[in-house]
């Protein structure tokens, strides 16, 4: 177990960490592997919507749908991969918040994990707005008749599945050999989602995924949507998960009743 996850206070739950935490090496390491895993996942997520609109100059057709949503999928199941084993892979504030929740890290690494997540998809946005020769990146935005607080219902349920498929097949200390197929679990829940809510928001699940193009491509319509729908569901899905789905005796028995896991303890 790492000392920057370490807690002392024998609680179950949420954990603020200690202030060394903060300084700490593998604190420091996870933050660095959640910068360049979002930054891939941006990249190649948002690179694929400026890629079909250079092609066809027409997103909404079933067929643009499903290159995106495959896009994205595979993208978040490398990044994921790639994580995984130094910060857990989050790749996504809402995930980060879920476990935070739920005690599986601590409020000053997750703190790290936001501020990483966010400056890695503004430097994915900035790199295809520089390498497309200038191409606005589009965003997300609302379909015609959907409001805003449809719309935070859909990412809050969307992200609920998410995170919940991400506690079982990453977190979940009996996940056993189903951990192996872990990133891509979660990335092709990811992809399934978009084809069900695309047509409606966009299908985020990731405020930073919203962020970086939004800052890069300033377009700010119902930013807000993308941040309340997703903490909102992972944060239900986190508490959900860590106290009805997981034994507190299966907690214990591996160390989580004294301390959060470490990205290595995944």
């Amino acid at each position: 177990m790492s000392t920057a996850a370490r807690t002392t206070t024998g609680r179950r739950g949420f954990t603020v960490g200690r202030s060394e935490d903060a300084t700490h090496p593998d604190t420091i390491r996870a933050a660095i592997s959640e910068f360049f895993a979002t930054a891939i996942f941006v990249f190649a997520a948002e690179g694929s919507i400026l890629s079909l609109g250079k092609l066809y100059h027409d997103m909404s057709t079933a067929g643009g749908l499903v290159a995106v949503a495959l896009a994205h999928a595979l993208a978040l199941a490398v990044a994921v991969s790639v994580a995984v084993n130094i910060s857990g892979g989050h790749v996504n504030p809402a995930i980060t918040f879920g476990a935070l929740l739920g005690g599986r890290i601590t409020l000053i690494r997750a703190l790290f994990y936001w501020i990483a997540q966010l400056l890695g998809a503004i430097v994915a946005s900035l790199l295809l707005r520089l390498t497309t020769g200038g191409m606005r990146p589009p965003g997300f935005s609302l379909a015609s008749g959907v409001s805003d607080w449809h719309a935070v219902l859909l990412e809050a349920v969307m992200t609920f599945g998410l995170m919940y498929a991400y506690y079982a097949t990453v977190i979940d200390p009996k996940r056993g050999h189903v951990g192996t197929i872990g990133p891509l679990a979660v990335g092709f829940l990811l992809g399934a989602n978009m084809l069900a809510g695309g047509p409606f928001d966009g299908a985020a699940m990731n405020p930073a995924r919203v962020f970086g193009p939004a800052l890069v491509g300033w377009r700010w319509s119902h930013h807000w949507v993308y941040w309340l729908g997703p903490f909102l569901g992972s944060g239900f899905a986190g508490l959900l998960y860590e106290y009805l789905v997981i034994p507190s005796t299966e907690a214990a028995a591996h160390g989580h009743a004294h301390q959060p896991l470490a990205p290595e303890d995944y």
